[in-house]
């Protein structure tokens, strides 16, 4: 079986019609082999740099091991023990409605009652906002207490080049419901912007585009997405630009000019 044809966007086969994940013919002929299928990339030019940047790279490491799971987000049996009846009862994660779905647990405001608090980044309606919970109303993460950057859960359709919208770095005792995906937990602030500027990059974003075909996006769609060090003593300065980053992973993956012109031309830049 081959893959003989493909495209991202369905509505170009089929009028009005939204696949995700696109359109794909295959062909089968019980008389030949045509070899492995392996990874699926459509576009020659991002085949050659996944060779390059993750099949062929002895260093390679996933960016994924970075990135937590949504399922992660989840209150505690504290929480169940003063609210038995709670709604949540049967869902223990702190879901993307739970600001409106139990507001009595949230608060605008921090309270002050000698109890510890921390914050919780969701959205009511399409609006980002800030919540206070009872820190022992939620499980501890091991990236709670750390730095790290919060990405959106899902955005876009899955299309190649598409942006990450409105990526921000989460600061200490700061964690999410279900509609962020939290990235890293890092030791300064200075780590996680490096983090976030890798993932404004067209470089990493091009590589994610191999696995996230949908508007889905889960740690393990980053990965094919090459790991970086993003502490002060990282081959990449992170003090760069993303563009000047940019420029400087090619060179690191030894791109060559059509590999980059694929990238440029293809993946929206990111501010």
């Amino acid at each position: 079986i081959k893959v003989i044809f493909y495209e991202a966007d369905s509505s170009k086969i089929f009028k009005n019609t939204d696949i995700k994940g696109g359109v794909a013919v295959t062909y089968r002929d019980a008389n030949k082999n045509f070899g492995a299928i392996g990874v699926y990339i459509p576009f020659p030019e991002l085949q050659t740099i996944f060779q390059k940047a993750v099949a062929n790279n002895a260093d390679f490491q996933p960016f994924s091991k970075i990135v937590y799971p949504r399922a992660d987000r989840k209150l505690s049996d504290k929480f169940f023990a003063d609210y038995p009846d709670s709604p949540l009862k049967n869902n223990d994660a702190i879901g993307t409605n739970a600001f409106t779905k139990f507001p009595e647990i949230f608060s605008d405001d921090k309270p002050n009652d000698g109890r510890e608090y921390i914050q919780i980044l969701g959205r009511i309606g399409v609006k980002r906002v800030y919540k206070w919970i009872r820190r022992d109303y939620v499980k501890s993460l091991d990236n709670l207490d750390k730095y790290k950057v919060f990405i959106p859960s899902s955005n876009g359709s899955g299309a190649i080049g598409e942006v990450v919208s409105t990526p921000l770095v989460g600061l200490p005792l700061v964690g999410s419901t279900e509609t962020f995906t939290g990235v890293g937990a890092f030791d300064s602030a200075a780590e996680a912007g490096a983090c976030l500027k890798y993932i404004k990059t067209k470089f990493a974003r091009a590589l994610l585009g191999i696995l996230k075909v949908t508007q889905h996006n889960p740690s393990e769609t980053w990965r094919y997405v090459p790991m970086q060090d993003f502490s002060a003593d990282s081959d990449v300065d992170w003090s760069r630009s993303v563009a000047e980053i940019d420029k400087y992973l090619y060179k690191k993956y030894n791109l060559s000019q059509e590999e980059i012109n694929f990238i440029e031309t293809k993946i929206k830049a990111m501010e």
